[in-house]
């Protein structure tokens, strides 16, 4: 990543729950996660910025304003509690600079050194540009499942990918 100027990464906050509503508002994020009608949305946020509260959530910032957003979402159960599932997202005025690369390194610099994770997964749709960046930073996919979204386009497949901590 070229030096941003400006860019800093911090754990998220209640407040940044606009702009994370607003990218999922946003028809070329939305298209990469399953949310597409306000409630569902609003449930989504309600969510991701919920695990602020235990410090499993990471903001990018750029002169102060939120640019992207990536959560661990913790499993509340011992048995699997050495795993979770994670969500990130980037402004698509930003997509594009190395934010969400540098946005999914610390993240799981926090999965295994401050929660002790061993293993984050993450579904993405095929087609979504970041699948490369997840292969670049040890994620490989471990299952796939066709025809798993139906939107106005036809049916897309759902990728899990994983990565060893």
């Amino acid at each position: 990543m070229e030096e941003l100027q400006g860019f800093d990464i911090r754990y998220t906050y209640i407040t940044d729950t606009p702009y994370l509503r607003g990218w999922l508002n946003n028809p070329q994020v939305q298209k990469w996660f399953p949310v597409s009608e306000e409630k569902e949305i609003d449930d989504a946020v309600q969510c991701w910025i919920g695990f602020s509260r235990y410090s499993s959530s990471l903001t990018a910032t750029l002169n102060g304003s939120p640019c992207a957003i990536a959560t661990l979402f913790l499993m509340p159960y011992r048995k699997v509690a050495h795993q979770c599932l994670f969500k990130l997202v980037v402004d698509p005025k930003h997509q594009g600079k190395g934010i969400g690369s540098s946005l999914l390194k610390n993240l799981k610099h926090l999965a295994k050194n401050y929660f002790h994770l061993e293993l984050m997964n993450i579904e993405v749709y095929e087609g979504n540009p970041f699948i490369h960046i997840l292969l670049k930073q040890d994620f490989y996919e471990y299952t796939r499942q066709e025809k798993y979204v139906k939107d106005s386009t036809g049916y897309h497949s759902r990728i899990l990918l994983e990565c060893v901590l």
